[in-house]
């Protein structure tokens, strides 16, 4: 965008999403400041609270219109922004279906991959809904009712308070609408799956004094099966099959009481579980040990991505009650389902170690009579599914108006926002303990043939209804063969859990000019506001998994609230204007003051300024402290069990045993040289990934004695903008983010890590070994722990040619170059600088060239992915850099790295507008069907190790819009 020139130059971002790198020095009306008289239509842009109708400011704010959203085939607002290069991986993906969050199944933005809740969403200048752990859900707002999205690429709590570290995301829906649109828009890859489906509807009629707007959608977005894909049907890719599968398998093994012996039943087929299980009650059909095929690909019952279905209704409206004053108010209620599948659940005897649970001596299908049996069993049968149902309501009304005071116009607003986050989690798949117990107690056959519960002397009813006292007794060492639909209704856990967030905000905000600077430099003028918001919610897990008593995670009740009550105060200064090296010189500063009734208060400001020297080039610069404040989850987080996948480092082969510190603290807890983690089944590991533990894990406790994170914000930047190349605007920014104060839910990785390789001698005592060396429990909490620290410059390149015969083009270049993201675990410990490493490539960019001509447009998209530092599979296995040393202690690879080349995805799509007032609009993602690297050091909660951001098959799509 030329700095002269008002108008915003659209680019190009992936699959044709067209942004206005108009970092908010565009104007957005050529008006002069004699036209600052009473008025409405004063502009507030993100980042600032000042009104204005010739804004110039210090900060970056991309802008996504409603048009380059059609252009792109997608239909979620997360998909949309995760093309931005300053997007970094989301860690609720649609793919990682591993994640047992009530979050899973949404869409976030996770801005310079600080994390998903250290970005602030507003819609219409509003703050959104969130969950209780301060997560955005952006698929309940339907992307075909946005107007336009403005991304704020700087922290901003002076302006808006917590949560607005990374940056701010603006989402303003469609208003002042007159007619009627409708739309619909079907893709679907090019493997015949993952197909997405939305229509939409919008109505609107504006008066002389009032508007109204009514909009509906409704999307969908199939599933796609992690095993219908050559790149997702195995863990660790096509290569490394065996590593990939399973211990516990679908054929049932027990655990000898002579001998120690894993007793495996034999069987036909191999790990892809289909196969017929020989007599389980024959000891003679069994073999010591687990081979191969007596494990089990659990991806075969796995999704990659979770489909789901989106249903909205919206309405807007206002009233000019006078000139100068205007009622207006927003209602939106949206739904989103969505369903996951994973694996049947492992059953074990310690599935859940506070209730074990046995083949009983006395059970008809006991091999070894006599002898309560430990057991191990996945129960394929029965696939874990879990359908999320959530349910977004909001509601604003406000009141503003503006007046004049002298020669200077002022705007106020008073207003009151409302929000409410409902998730109903439904569940099956999982295993009831009680009921197993029974099935697997004493059993016998009786005079019909059928083998029943209980003794011939105290039989229990067969049935499958267990609060009536019924049972049905399971053959759990048979297998699937041997299993009956009774028995699997009888044990199979029917689970529901239901989770709140609620907020009510009131906010009055003031904003005008104080009076004109000397050296007709300008309007000095100043914005100031009041906030009171309550926030408050819970999340009630099921209750016999949170008593113990279903292998599903035992999750305990969280349930709190808090207030605060804030005050901000921003003034904007221009000092020098149309002299000499200085065509412009400005300065904004703001304050925010915030009192929670949890923590305190705290105060942040922001400092930045913009310099023109000559009308070519503007420079511009900021200075800002946030904040975050933490959640209810963080601060009553009742805790939850996880089987986490770590690395011991105390392993001898994959491990760091080649440090001599942790050497040393590995001999001194006992653990011989040549110590190997294993699985359940005693194989140790045989990748860089680790395994899953062979025990719940504790994890997610609250904290009740948690500060905010802390945070300071560093940008400079230059714009340039020839005026020999009319149309060419350049830009470079530097940045620079600290966070202080971390609130982290450490992992088990980093706890074991800190205890071996920090020497941290607090997280020695979080967990325990068992006799044979293998972690056995482990507590996991969050506390403020460390600091974050990323670094890099913004690039961007915007030219919008002369207009040809053949018609109008616009090159667009947005990039990211990745200085450093630096983390560091706590005041003691080493900088661990992850730049270069898996999630973290040090460039990023997107290339984009459109076209239109008349009725006719079309976009060509380049979007580039910088290569990375990978794990080795062995020191000469996948190791093209076997002498690379890692200066992360925390990195798992150790010695040895495996460089992966960028990758880079095509897009395409043509569009046409009809002269019946219609358009249409055919694209393609990933032209050439490029497919992401499998990724050992990936840890995304996926069902494969690779980066779930990236496109994994061809998409076509087609869209077509009518209005009336």
């Amino acid at each position: 965008m030329n700095l002269r020139n008002p108008a915003m130059r659209l680019g190009l971002l992936p699959a044709g999403i067209a942004i206005a790198l108009t970092p908010a020095f565009a104007m957005a009306q050529e008006q002069s400041a004699d036209a600052s008289t009473t008025t409405l239509d004063r502009i507030e842009i993100t980042g600032s609270r000042i009104r204005s109708v010739d804004l110039e400011t210090a900060q970056p704010v991309f802008t996504v219109s409603s048009e380059a959203i059609k252009k792109s085939g997608l239909v979620s607002v997360g998909d949309i922004l995760q093309n931005l290069s300053i997007s970094g991986t989301q860690n609720f993906s649609k793919a990682a279906v591993l994640t047992s969050n009530s979050e899973q199944g949404g869409q976030y933005v996770n801005l310079y991959n600080l994390g998903e809740n250290r970005t602030l969403v507003l819609v219409n200048g509003k703050r959104w809904t969130s969950s209780i752990n301060g997560y955005t859900d952006l698929s309940t707002i339907p992307s075909a009712l946005i107007d336009h999205i403005e991304v704020l690429k700087d922290g901003a709590s002076a302006i808006y308070g917590s949560d607005a570290v990374a940056g701010v995301v603006n989402i303003i829906l469609k208003k002042n609408f007159d007619g009627a649109e409708a739309s619909v828009l079907y893709g679907q890859n090019a493997r015949g799956d993952g197909a997405k489906t939305q229509y939409s509807l919008t109505l609107g009629a504006t008066g002389e004094r009032s508007s109204l707007v009514f909009g509906a959608s409704y999307s969908k977005e199939d599933p796609v099966w992690a095993k219908d894909r050559e790149l997702t049907r195995n863990t660790y890719g096509s290569n490394h099959v065996s590593s990939g599968l399973s211990a516990t398998g679908p054929w049932g093994r027990f655990v000898d009481p002579e001998s120690g012996d894993s007793m495996v039943l034999n069987h036909t087929g191999s790990y892809d579980g289909n196969g017929v299980g020989a007599d389980s009650r024959d000891i003679a059909n069994y073999h010591s040990g687990v081979n191969t095929d007596d494990r089990y690909n659990s991806i075969d019952q796995m999704m990659w991505n979770q489909g789901s279905t989106n249903k909205s209704v919206f309405a807007s409206g206002s009233y000019d009650i006078t000139d100068n004053i205007k009622l207006s108010s927003t209602a939106m209620y949206s739904e989103r389902e969505s369903k996951r599948q994973i694996a049947g659940y492992p059953l074990s005897s310690d599935s859940q170690p506070n209730f074990p649970v046995y083949v009983d001596k006395d059970s008809y299908y006991n091999p070894l009579p006599g002898n309560d049996l430990s057991f191990y069993r996945r129960i394929t049968e029965l696939p874990r599914v879990t359908d999320s149902d959530v349910k977004n309501t909001h509601f604003d009304v406000s009141l503003e108006g503006a007046f004049d005071v002298g020669s200077h116009g002022w705007n106020w607003d008073v207003g009151f926002n409302y929000n409410k986050y409902d998730v109903t989690q439904t569940s099956t798949g999982n295993i009831n303990l009680l009921a197993l117990q029974k099935a697997l107690g004493p059993s016998f056959l009786n005079s019909q043939g059928v083998v029943q519960c209980g003794t011939p002397s105290a039989p229990l009813t067969y049935g499958t209804n267990i609060g009536l006292g019924q049972c049905v007794p399971f053959n759990v060492l048979g297998g699937p063969s041997a299993s009956t639909a009774d028995a699997l209704k009888y044990i199979n856990s029917l689970g529901q859990a239901t989770q709140r967030s609620e907020n009510k905000i009131w906010t009055a905000n003031i904003t005008g000019g104080l009076f004109d600077m000397p050296l007709d430099a300008g309007e000095f003028a100043f914005a100031a506001g009041v906030e009171h918001r309550e926030v408050s919610g819970y999340d009630y897990p099921d209750q016999a998994s949170s008593n113990g008593f279903t292998t599903d995670l035992a999750a305990q009740p969280t349930e709190g609230r808090y207030q605060t009550n804030e005050a901000y105060l921003e003034f904007m200064i221009p000092v020098l204007k149309d002299l000499p090296f200085a065509k412009e010189l400005s300065f904004d500063v703001a304050g925010r003051y915030s009192n929670y009734d949890r923590f305190g208060n705290t105060t942040n400001t922001k400092y930045s300024f913009t310099w023109k020297p000559f009308d070519d080039l503007l420079v511009r610069g900021t200075y800002g402290k946030g904040f975050r404040a933490p959640t209810l989850g963080d601060t009553f987080g009742g805790g939850s069990q996880t089987f986490d996948s770590y690395l011991d480092p105390c392993d001898a082969v994959y491990g760091q045993r080649s440090n001599p510190i942790v050497a040393a603290h590995c001999g001194a807890d006992g653990l011989a040289g040549d110590f190997r983690q294993t699985d359940n089944a005693g194989v140790a590991v045989d990748g860089p990934s680790g395994t899953q533990g062979i025990a719940p894990f504790q994890s997610g406790v609250g904290n009740s004695e948690l500060e905010p994170e802390y945070s300071r914000t560093r940008t400079v930047g230059l714009v340039y903008s020839p005026s020999y190349v009319p149309g060419l605007d350049i830009s470079v920014d530097w940045y620079r983010i600290s966070i202080s104060n971390v609130i982290t839910a450490i992992s088990a990785g980093y706890v074991l890590d800190q205890c071996y390789t920090e020497a941290n001698t607090a997280y020695c005592d979080q967990f325990t070994r068992n006799a044979d060396g293998q972690v056995v429990t482990l507590n996991r909490g969050n506390t403020n722990l460390g600091k974050m620290q990323t670094e890099g410059y913004n690039i961007g390149v915007n030219y919008r040619l002369p207009e040809f015969g053949i018609g109008q083009f616009v090159i667009n270049l947005d990039a990211n170059y990745l200085a450093n993201y630096r983390i560091q675990s706590d005041a003691g410990a080493a900088w661990e600088d992850y730049a270069g490493y898996w999630n973290f490539p040090r460039v990023r960019a997107t290339l984009g060239v459109n076209w239109s001509k008349g009725d006719l447009s079309a976009s060509w998209n380049l979007r580039y992915y910088g290569g990375f530092r990978d794990y080795c599979w062995d020191t000469d296995v996948e190791c093209n850099d076997p002498n690379y040393l890692t200066a992360n202690p925390g990195w798992g690879g150790g010695q040895g790295a495996n460089k992966k080349g960028s990758i880079s995805f095509q897009d395409v799509s043509v569009s046409w507008n009809a002269p019946w007032d219609g358009s249409v609009t055919f694209g393609v993602r990933n032209i050439w069907d490029k497919q992401p690297p499998i990724t050992y050091s990936a840890d995304n909660s996926s069902t494969a190790q690779i980066d779930p951001m990236l496109d994994y098959d061809r998409y076509l799509f087609m869209q077509y819009t009518q209005r009336f």
